[in-house]
């Protein structure tokens, strides 16, 4: 089978990004990273533009007037590498619609919380806040709306009374890469079919 190219977009220490890059390099995923895209100048996922042999772009959203600018940039650079998938690995970003119907079926998101509850920003707080008894993290499809879209995988955690929101987010993180490279090494072997608005897993 023809390995897939996957794109990673990241915006922090990128260590999801370096857990899906790890899984390529092993052969537990079927796929090349073709390269690695950031929006953040200082962010930690820069350190390894040295280790790892793929090309590494920055587009600093500093540097263009508009949200549509930067998006478009963001496209351009897409575009240039031909990705078969879109892992954002910690991209902090929303991307327009048009982008994300462009590449509608290639784009997987993680996100640290069982979707569709807690979306958006310190989801570890908000599932501590709710007195959850369980939380987790979610590999899925990428749509428009913001951390929606078909669920691949998701992986559960017991939260503990003695849990902060550190604590919490640490031992999701955990989860968060076995459930990013499973998802990912599904889509690269061609096991996953979206049916109705949600995942099917082929054998």
């Amino acid at each position: 089978m023809t390995k897939k190219k996957v794109l990673l977009l990241a915006s922090g220490r990128g260590s999801n990004a370096s857990a899906l890059y790890e899984a390529m390099q092993d052969g537990r995923i079927n796929g090349i990273p073709v390269g690695l895209i950031c929006d953040i100048p200082q962010a930690q996922i820069r350190q390894k533009e040295k280790e790892w042999d793929i090309p590494f772009f920055l587009v600093d959203r500093k540097e263009y007037p508009t949200k549509g600018a930067f998006n478009k940039k963001i496209k351009m650079q897409v575009d240039a590498l031909h990705p078969d998938l879109i892992c954002l690995a910690g991209f902090m970003r929303i991307l327009d619609a048009d982008f994300v119907r462009a590449y509608e079926g290639r784009i997987i998101n993680i996100h640290p919380s069982l979707l569709p509850s807690f979306k958006g920003l310190h989801a570890q707080r908000q599932a501590l806040e709710a007195g959850v008894k369980v939380a987790g993290c979610t590999v899925h499809f990428v749509t428009p709306a913001m951390d929606d879209g078909p669920i691949i995988t998701q992986e559960t955690v017991p939260v503990y009374e003695t849990d902060t929101e550190d604590t919490l987010a640490n031992r999701i993180l955990v989860k968060e890469h076995l459930a990013f490279v499973h998802a990912v090494s599904l889509f690269c072997n061609d096991q996953l079919e979206i049916c109705e608005s949600r995942v099917v897993h082929r054998k």
